[in-house]
């Protein structure tokens, strides 16, 4: 069977899935599931898009297709390379807060994170009055609009970052091979299909083994409730810096969260779960930008994480999951950030969050108006994913 090695890569990888060290209630093991559905789509999406010579960008994760701790405000596109060729890249700048291009040399796998070659944003760019750019990639010399391929060169990822969900809007982009714009692609053969579906199947189960790993290399070994000074986000996304942790609560507790309104054009936290993987963002609020948060009068952000509905602004809802993942990113820096940028934690009972809230007041919601921020994140996601 022409789809035999594809099959057999599902039935290694629910092994992955239901062999999962963090299982530990049917929760658990449901979502481990879901993931799995998702990343069987990504796989076949990946291996059909691994096209060099007639190359286009694809949609690396989404709603429904996450890993990799995938950030809720992020789009994410990656198209592949040949570093011998010649590229250019077209697009029109939409109005979101980041544009940025990273260039990596390979793909993430179980015990490496692959180099990053190239790392820059828009203000690299020329944009034209009507927001248009043009910019090359190819093994020659690097000068303005023309980006030197490494000879390890494989993947071009553009990343457009939203900040405010509900005013600002994405861009376009379509990318070409130089010396292939007007010819075709040769006609699909057997020969074809059956490498794309081994490669699909391999990709399969390298995306599980790699992000089940890789918290153990920046997450859990940190104290639990706890978050880590902003650092260099790992991966050479120059223009980034992070704040990560893990915790784990009693649905009585909660994790106060405070850090000051950065000036870096994009802030954003957001939770994810033991299956490394951002929570539903779409019908929860499990992430919170600078712009969509309340921000008291003294400049500092209050995030409060728990089960239970505290009537908050910024209750960031954990939606049953007890154990999981904590992140803070600020992207489109001009500085690098100090530990004072960064958040202080605290574990307190939900009951006493009006003591321990300077502006409590001022910073509760009514049930109506929870509903109506709820309402606004449904109609953004879906429209930011149609364009």
């Amino acid at each position: 069977m022409l789809t035999q090695p594809f099959a057999d890569a599902i039935a290694a990888a629910e092994q992955i899935i239901t062999g999962a060290r963090h299982i530990r209630t049917e929760q658990d093991l449901i979502e481990g599931y879901d993931y799995l559905a998702g990343s069987i789509r990504a796989s076949l999406q990946m291996a059909w898009a691994y096209e060099r010579d007639f190359p286009f960008f694809v949609q690396s994760t989404g709603p429904y297709t996450k890993m990799g701790l995938d950030n809720p405000d992020t789009l994410y596109f990656h198209a592949y390379l040949r570093p011998d060729a010649e590229y250019v890249v077209n697009g029109t700048r939409g109005s979101t807060r980041d544009l940025s291009f990273q260039v990596l040399n390979g793909d993430y796998s179980p015990v490496d994170v692959p180099d990053s070659l190239t790392a820059f944003d828009d203000r690299e760019l020329e944009i034209g009055p009507d927001g248009r750019y043009e910019l090359r990639f190819g093994p020659g010399p690097a000068r303005p609009g023309y980006v030197h391929l490494g000879r390890d060169a494989a993947m071009l990822i553009v990343r457009e970052v939203h900040s405010d969900w509900s005013t600002e809007k994405r861009g376009a982009l379509r990318i070409q091979r130089i010396d292939r714009i007007g010819e075709t692609p040769p006609p699909l053969t057997m020969d074809l299909l059956t490498k794309r579906y081994g490669v699909a199947g391999k990709m399969l189960v390298a995306r599980l083994q790699t992000f089940l790993a890789f918290p153990e290399w920046f997450y859990l070994n940190l104290p639990v409730n706890t978050m880590t000074e902003p650092r260099s986000t790992p991966g050479g996304l120059t223009t980034q810096f992070s704040s990560v942790g893990h915790y784990e609560l009693d649905n009585d507790q909660a994790m106060l969260i405070t850090v000051p309104k950065s000036d870096a054009p994009y802030q954003g936290f957001q939770l994810g779960s033991m299956w490394y993987l951002s929570l539903d963002y779409i019908n929860h609020q499990t992430s919170l930008t600078a712009d969509q948060a309340h921000v008291d009068r003294d400049g500092m952000i209050r995030l409060v994480v728990s089960e239970r509905d505290p009537g908050l602004a910024n209750w960031i809802e954990r939606t049953g999951h007890a154990r999981g993942y904590l992140q803070l990113r600020w992207q489109r820096l001009s500085r690098d950030m100090k530990p004072d940028d960064g958040p202080t934690v605290e574990v307190v009972s939900v009951d006493d969050l009006p003591e321990r809230l300077p502006f409590y007041d001022q910073a509760r919601v009514t049930p109506r108006q929870w509903r109506a921020r709820i309402a606004a994140r449904q109609v953004a996601v879906a429209e930011r994913m149609l364009g």
